[in-house]
């Protein structure tokens, strides 16, 4: 692991200067899930929340979190996203797990510095449109397991997460 970039030497917060690096393609991938009760599964798969079409609002609330990441998270820098891509995965509950909807995240640029930060963002966003939708019918959903699955492009190259 090398040093935290986001400090100068005086340990004082900074944004980091990526004028110098050149410009490559950066592709991030990042994932998380919802849990929640049958009936709110079938209501999200069947279009008929009372709020409207929750999987259509939650990917473009995901896809604006993206677009504004850098007003979100202090020491981001805004970036010209190329791609953005928000996918869902509804899970029926098993014996052993709860229902769900999965969510992915895949965001592209060609710059100097990556996306994961948006990626992450989306996929946080997306979910919590979900919650916000479904609320009235369950206030015990959760949001687990968000993560980075993978990253590629720049000087520290290519990150796969562990399966």
């Amino acid at each position: 692991m090398s040093a935290l970039t986001h400090f100068d030497s005086q340990g004082q917060a900074h944004m980091v200067d990526v004028a110098a690096k050149p410009s490559s393609h950066r592709l991030a991938v990042a994932a998380g899930r919802i849990d929640m009760l049958p009936a709110t599964l079938a209501l999200i798969e069947a279009g008929t929340a009372k709020k409207g079409d929750v999987l259509g609002i939650a990917r473009i609330a995901g896809i604006l979190a993206a677009k504004k990441t850098s007003d979100l998270i202090p020491l981001c820098h805004p970036l010209a996203l190329t791609r953005l891509a928000i996918d869902f995965q509804a899970v029926p509950a098993t014996a052993t797990q709860p229902a769900s909807v999965t969510c992915r995240a895949t965001v592209e640029t060609v710059g100097p510095t990556g996306v994961e930060m948006e990626a992450l963002t989306a996929v946080q966003v997306a979910l919590l449109t979900m919650y916000d939708m479904c609320k009235a019918v369950d206030r015990g959903m959760t949001i687990n397991d968000c993560k980075l699955l993978e990253k590629h492009g720049g000087k520290s190259g290519s990150f796969v997460a562990a399966t």
